[in-house]
């Protein structure tokens, strides 16, 4: 009756210990940590262990094996500088017959440098065309934990997630597609490599970003209204001055000047009432606006 009752409570602590495994329901042994991420030549220690009497239990690995022992319960996968990319280590145990346990491995790498560019293009971008940038990473492992993000000033516009499955550094190349306008002068895009490795990854996740691109917007003048209506007092002020990039340059019309005027502001007490059309102009095109005075009486 005894030795019955204790292969009960043998065979239910087995079964506990399966349980709490998961993938390990045919090995009776427990690793902890059950997955590990490291850094390339990095250090890691996970222990391998069991409940049960046995013929004997190791490591097999590339680096850091451990001999089979017999008189132990708990032995230890130690590797002070890991380096090995294709790393598959597994603890064994020999009981009724000999079974393995793997150990997942994720060795990751930052990248050496992130860089950010424009497609295909020199000089000042021009309002309303599209252009493409490009974000270059360079030697990065594993890609599949890749997430590249795009940043204007602090913004994020998009990211970029890839589903390569490689274990070893490789170079990856990102794109996003903008349309600059006059409210993006000045600017500056980056993008910003980031490794999501998991809740057994290093937290907050490792990340590097490139500079920032300062790249010149060119844009037309446009003005904010098309006519201004200006009541005659003792000093009239005309103010055509307008945004525009490359800066342009005035030219006023009206019946009541009687030379060419090229500043951007009109100002005098002797201005009659009537039109007064300004045109202001760069290379991007022109834009012209009409100040109408009108007499107090």
């Amino acid at each position: 009756m005894f030795h019955h009752f204790f292969g009960f409570v043998y065979l239910s602590a087995v079964s506990q210990l399966v349980s709490r495994t998961g993938t390990q329901a045919e090995c009776p042994v427990q690793l902890n940590p059950q997955r590990v991420v490291v850094r390339y030549n990095g250090s890691v220690e996970v222990n391998c262990s069991t409940l049960i009497t046995h013929k004997g239990m190791g490591w097999e690995a590339i680096e850091g094996a451990v001999p089979m022992t017999r008189d132990k319960i708990m032995i230890t996968w130690r590797v002070s500088h890991l380096t090995e990319w294709d790393i598959e280590p597994f603890c064994y145990i020999n009981h009724e017959e000999q079974c393995q346990v793997q150990l997942p491995v994720t060795i990751y790498k930052t990248p050496d440098s992130v860089s950010i560019s424009i497609v295909d293009h020199r000089g000042p971008m021009i309002e309303g065309r599209q252009y493409e940038l490009q974000c270059d990473v360079h030697d990065v492992a594993p890609v599949q934990y890749l997430t590249v993000k795009w940043y204007k000033g602090q913004t994020l516009l998009n990211q970029n997630t890839f589903t390569e499955d490689s274990k070893t550094p490789v170079n990856e190349t990102a794109t996003l597609l903008i349309r600059p306008d006059r409210a993006d002068d000045g600017a500056q895009y980056s993008c910003e490599a980031e490794l999501e490795l998991g809740a057994e990854g290093p937290q907050p996740p490792p990340k590097r970003t490139s500079g920032s691109l300062n790249n010149e917007l060119y844009y037309k003048p446009k003005h904010s209204s098309s006519t201004e209506t200006i009541i005659k007092n003792d000093e009239v002020t005309l103010n055509c001055t307008v945004k525009a990039n490359p800066a342009p340059t005035y030219t006023w019309h009206s019946e009541h000047l009687k030379e060419e005027i090229s500043s951007s502001v009109l100002q005098s007490s002797t201005l009659s009432p009537g039109n007064y059309t300004c045109t202001a102009t760069n290379s991007l095109g022109s834009e012209s606006k009409v100040f109408i005075i009108k007499s107090t009486g």
